[in-house]
């Protein structure tokens, strides 16, 4: 992850952080092409599998020779993903190369071409939906985060993902928010203790005492993750801070209840906010001096951008 990740004070754990393509494992990215290209040439996810799988069209084209195609952008936005075209590539054949004229996280205006594809002419045709499906994806979420950065201004807050993410896609998502310009929650249910409603309720720890159990019992078993406990009243921060946490989650609060959560807890714990999070409202949130903003629209609520691969010839 970035090293401008921010640590726990309490065991040094990492709060935020922003997930590098290096952080990425090459493996999961081909298994994820390869379904990618089963889908499309031989109809994986169907029960009964077609009887001539593979690509009609260009095999009634049957192109020879090599080709040359652009990625380019139809509309200003932050391109992400493009590590993976020569990943896609070399899954669907051999022989084809990619020449990158942009980075992932750069801001690009439209008309903008991203790169160069080249080599044999029916690899190309085979690949050219599966990379614009990625890259039209990924660089969504990262042109809606960089929206939602820009939005929040300059201030102490991060802004920061959920683990509401496609499945399947959670690290490429999460990444595509690094490259917006936003930074990472837990990445699953293995880095972090977070206690939310459900949690507390099937605990029976809405008091302080059981609260405290229950919160020194996670940091016996897991003295290395931080922990968090969701709130969603002001009257529930004195016991939640008696009981030792390292985050307070401030859930469905308004901005007048958010200043007020945050003066009550000041540096006794991390704040964070979540829950009604839009854009028209992210100013007004920038002053109150939270640690994190949470917004899940990040990811379940960008639009793909629109992006040509247009034949050179």
């Amino acid at each position: 992850m970035d090293k401008g990740k921010q640590r726990n004070p309490r065991n040094g754990s990492a709060l935020s952080g922003r997930i590098a393509w290096s952080d990425i494992d090459e493996r999961y990215l081909r298994q994820i092409i390869l379904l990618a290209k089963e889908e499309d040439l031989e109809g994986a996810g169907l029960a009964a599998l077609p009887s001539n799988p593979g690509d009609a069209t260009t095999h009634a084209l049957a192109p020879e020779g090599d080709g040359q195609a652009a990625l380019a952008a139809r509309v200003s936005l932050v391109p992400c993903g493009l590590d993976l075209i020569p990943l896609i590539l070399d899954v669907y054949g051999k022989g084809c190369s990619w020449s990158p004229q942009a980075k992932d996280g750069m801001q690009v205006k439209a008309g903008a071409c991203l790169g160069v594809v080249s080599g044999p002419s029916a690899v190309l045709l085979q690949a050219e939906r599966v990379i614009l499906n990625f890259i039209q994806h990924l660089s969504g979420v990262a042109t809606q985060t960089a929206r939602y950065v820009k939005a929040l201004g300059w201030c102490k807050t991060k802004l920061l993902d959920t683990r509401k993410t496609t499945p399947g896609f959670r690290v490429l998502e999460k990444y595509a928010v690094a490259c917006g310009g936003g930074w990472n929650h837990r990445i699953g249910l293995f880095d972090r203790i977070m206690f939310k409603d459900n949690h507390l309720a099937l605990a029976g720890a809405k008091g302080s005492d059981r609260l405290a159990e229950a919160v020194k019992t996670a940091r016996n078993r897991f003295p290395e993750l931080p922990i968090e406990v969701e709130v969603d009243s002001l009257e529930q921060i004195p016991a939640v801070l008696e009981a030792g946490v390292d985050v307070i989650l401030l859930d469905n609060f308004s901005d007048a209840d958010l200043a007020e959560g945050q003066a009550l807890i000041g540096t006794r714990a991390s704040t964070e906010a979540s829950g009604g999070i839009t854009l028209e409202r992210l100013p007004a949130l920038a002053g109150i001096g939270l640690d994190f903003i949470s917004s899940g629209a990040l990811v379940h609520q960008s639009a793909w951008v629109d992006l040509s691969f247009d034949w050179r010839e």
